[in-house]
């Protein structure tokens, strides 16, 4: 756990700011397309982050229902508090997917996007999450597989040494090829998977892409021999390649969607 992301009061802010673009507003609106909240209902976020997601929720289930945000990491929920502070059905808690603090059947649906890549024992969390869901009710689980991703980089065998250290950021980079058995091990029914895909063909300031690449040069140095040189070596080559019109990422989420 030690080698994860830290989500502290700068990343938290990095993150509402990389996750208001173009790229993760549609994996929002697919989150919301596949869910199908109706009125009245209590949905779980957890791992809320900065509550983009979340207030999007409260606002299909209206006053009558209830939207509880969940996350570890304090910086996230204030920043959630701050974008929520006007709606009555919107409460927030802080704690761990291992241990969550509800009563058994209390939820209709729950969502987690980009959350249990990070936790390492995920037969406790699925068994807290099929616990507090209803019978019947519906969870999307969103996570990536960082084999997925493609990025033009001229030098193939540093690029493949940088990604190998960004492996380190997530306790299982590559979850969603076990999720399916881990679901129906904890009791849930799966009914429906697909992939989300992000392609970001041009190095634009407010893509996926800009972010990323940013976090993971500065995240790797230090971690499996790269240095600073060799991370700053990295980045550039993918700028110059942008400079010259050969820029090309993408990335695959994977969406899971089970009931109790």
């Amino acid at each position: 756990m030690n080698d994860m992301l830290k989500f502290d009061a700068a990343r938290a802010k990095a993150i509402d700011t990389m996750y208001q673009n173009p790229d993760i507003t549609g994996q929002r609106a697919e989150t919301l397309r596949w869910l199908q909240l109706a009125p009245g209902e209590n949905v779980l976020d957890i791992g809320a982050g900065p509550g983009l997601l979340l207030y999007d929720m409260a606002l299909l289930i209206g006053a009558q229902g209830k939207a509880v945000g969940f996350d570890t990491s304090q910086p996230m929920l204030d920043i959630a508090a701050n974008r929520c502070g006007g709606l009555d059905c919107v409460e927030l808690k802080h704690g761990d997917a291992t241990n969550l603090p509800f009563a058994d059947n209390q939820f209709d649906a729950a969502v987690s996007t980009q959350v249990y890549e990070y936790v390492a024992d995920m037969t406790t969390a699925l068994a807290e999450l099929y616990r507090v869901m209803k019978p019947g009710g519906r969870i999307l689980i969103l996570d990536t597989d960082w084999d997925s991703a493609v990025i033009n980089a001229s030098n193939r065998a540093l690029h493949d040494k940088v990604m190998q250290a960004w492996d380190e950021h997530l306790a299982d980079p590559h979850l969603p090829a076990t999720l399916t058995p881990k679901l129906r091990a904890a009791g849930f029914t799966v009914i429906r998977r697909d992939a989300y895909p992000i392609i970001n063909p041009e190095y634009q300031p407010n893509s996926f892409a800009w972010g990323m690449l940013r976090g993971i040069r500065d995240y790797v140095i230090g971690r499996q021999g790269i240095t600073e040189a060799d991370a700053r070596a990295w980045f550039t080559d993918i700028e110059t390649l942008a400079h010259n019109g050969a820029f090309f990422f993408s990335i695959n989420r994977y969406l899971f969607l089970a009931v109790k």
